[in-house]
């Protein structure tokens, strides 16, 4: 008999998610990805000064709001017609807030997000030995205080005491590196969340000796431990949980937007000289890398709290919500791209460069795939999106050395524009959870409107109007279950995905939702 399995809220994840699981005989034959709460930054955009926008935006997260900060920037540039005037400094500058945003995130999701998943916490406090980095987590949790490890479904956990260990201490280290990061960030950005370095024009930090020696120093630390116990890690964990290769496939399909700029001339996204590739691979031609085409992005919103002006690009729709509609079961809109669901985070922009022919990517892949005698199309499940994540990271820190050398002191960081009257502009980035796209339209000097999609609005949304399902929602499709009333299989395919429900959505309404019926596991 078909029964039904409610996670309502999903811990361990940025902001409230709630799925919903049909098993029969074991097996999970329908998934439902739910968004529970309304995101009004649109709406909160309109009639303010378009110069506003990237501090505003910069508010949809306070995880990866360097992410939106660049995006929204790259929009306003746009719409002001002045991408192809940012100093080279201004470029540089950008690329090491975003970057120093990335690293932190995605240590923070690994370590303090996921890795709980595969860690035997209990076991690794029993065993911590002399280990002074642990004696106050196992102080922490002989007394009782069991958060932020528990509670919790509890896995079928496979490391071994040692391995246990070591993961612990390393969750204490990464707090330690998620800080350097955070610092990092701050010395171009003046604080972190919220950095004011970043505007249309530019940025307001100039380089000098002194600031970038203080990069280079939390960086090289930074990248010893990407190095030497994130990756590791990872590889640790993917033996010990080799199935999850063949776990969580989802859609198949990858989208990549291409992140950090490596010139300025180019005034479309799409065709700019990035780091990390631009472009879309389907599993079903998977060495058949296609173009990035914008104008093939459309939002849905068929079973989505919103009225019909949401269907379309997302330089033309309207944030209209209709919270009774019949159909509906999320928040999220349903983000396309030709008319087909595509997955989009650190899996698509690896593979995405990888095929791109990205030498450095391509032998990062290759040895890590060769640990495990996998092909590329392993990377597909939930141990390919972790693996994915610590390649990405390692891939940006490794480059942002050679951005820091590439600033040139005493040269400017700020172009000097005219607001103009009207104009629209679009700004493509990747953050650290997948593709972000901006899109703006100024009309008498204010913000007509303004549209943000984010990563995890792809990976998370609902079915769409074809009634195609999202790709976390296609994830969850097929897996096996062993006890529905412990489903750490379910927790584990919708945490590879980093979702980030914070960028998603933002403001409740209170008379729309039940409140009392809650599984915090």
């Amino acid at each position: 008999m078909a029964e039904k399995i409610i996670i309502d809220p999903i811990t361990r994840i940025e902001g409230h998610l709630k799925v919903e699981a049909v098993v029969d005989d074991g097996e999970v034959k329908d998934a439902k990805s739910s968004g529970t709460l309304f995101r009004g930054i649109e709406l909160i955009m309109q009639g303010r000064d378009p110069r506003d926008a990237p501090r505003i935006a910069q508010r949809i997260c306070g995880v990866c709001p360097a992410t939106h900060s660049v995006a929204s920037t790259q929009c306003v540039d746009s719409a002001f017609g002045i991408t192809d005037k940012i100093p080279e400094n201004g470029r540089i500058i950008r690329n090491l807030i975003l970057g120093s945003n990335y690293i932190q995130s995605h240590i923070l999701h690994f370590y303090h997000l996921a890795a709980l998943d595969y860690v035997d916490v209990t076991q690794a406090a029993d065993y911590v030995g002399n280990d002074p980095t642990l004696n106050s987590v196992k102080d922490f949790i002989g007394r009782g205080e069991l958060a932020p490890f528990f509670p919790r479904y509890e896995g079928d956990y496979r490391l071994t005491k040692e391995a246990d260990v070591a993961a612990l201490s390393h969750y204490v280290q990464a707090l330690e590196m998620r800080q350097k990061a955070h610092k990092m960030l701050a010395i171009f950005g003046g604080k972190m969340p919220h950095n004011c370095g970043v505007l249309p024009g530019g940025v307001t930090e100039i380089p000098t000796v002194d600031k970038i020696t203080s990069l280079l120093w939390h960086l090289s630390d930074i990248r010893d431990f990407i190095d030497n116990v994130y990756i590791p890690d990872i590889i640790a964990i993917a033996h010990a949980y080799s199935d999850y290769f063949g776990i969580g496939q989802g859609c198949g399909n990858l989208l990549s937007y291409g992140g950090f700029d490596l010139e300025s001339t180019e005034i479309d996204p799409a065709k700019r000289n990035r780091l990390l590739k631009q472009g879309a691979v389907s599993l079903s031609d998977v060495l058949n890398l296609s173009s990035l085409d914008t104008s093939k992005i459309a939002e849905q919103v068929e079973h989505s709290w919103y009225d019909a002006p949401g269907n379309g690009h997302p330089s033309e729709t309207k944030t209209i919500p209709l919270p009774d509609k019949e159909g509906a079961y999320s928040w999220l809109k349903s983000p396309r791209y030709d008319g087909k669901v595509y997955e989009v985070g650190p899996l698509a922009r690896i593979c995405v460069t990888y095929l791109s022919g990205d030498a450095t990517v391509k032998n990062l892949v290759d040895s890590t795939l060769s640990e495990f005698d996998a092909e590329p199309t392993a990377l597909l499940s939930v141990l390919g999106r972790h693996a994915a994540r610590a390649l990405d990271c390692k891939f940006v820190a490794d480059a942002m050395v050679q951005w820091v050398q590439e600033l040139k002191i005493g040269e400017p960081v700020y172009y000097d524009y005219t607001l103009p009257e009207e104009g629209s502009g679009m700004g493509l980035v990747e953050g650290p959870r997948g593709a972000l796209g901006h899109w703006i339209q100024v009309k008498d000097g204010k913000i007509a409107n303004y549209q943000a999609v984010v990563p995890t609005t792809w990976n998370a949304s609902p079915r769409d109007n074809n009634d195609q399902p999202g790709p976390i929602e296609q994830a969850l499709i097929g897996t096996k279950i062993r006890d529905p009333e412990n489903p750490f299989e379910i927790v584990r395919i919708v945490r590879s995905f980093d979702p980030c429900l914070a960028c998603s959505v933002h403001v409740l309404t209170l008379k729309r939702h039940t409140l009392g019926e809650f599984r915090v596991l």
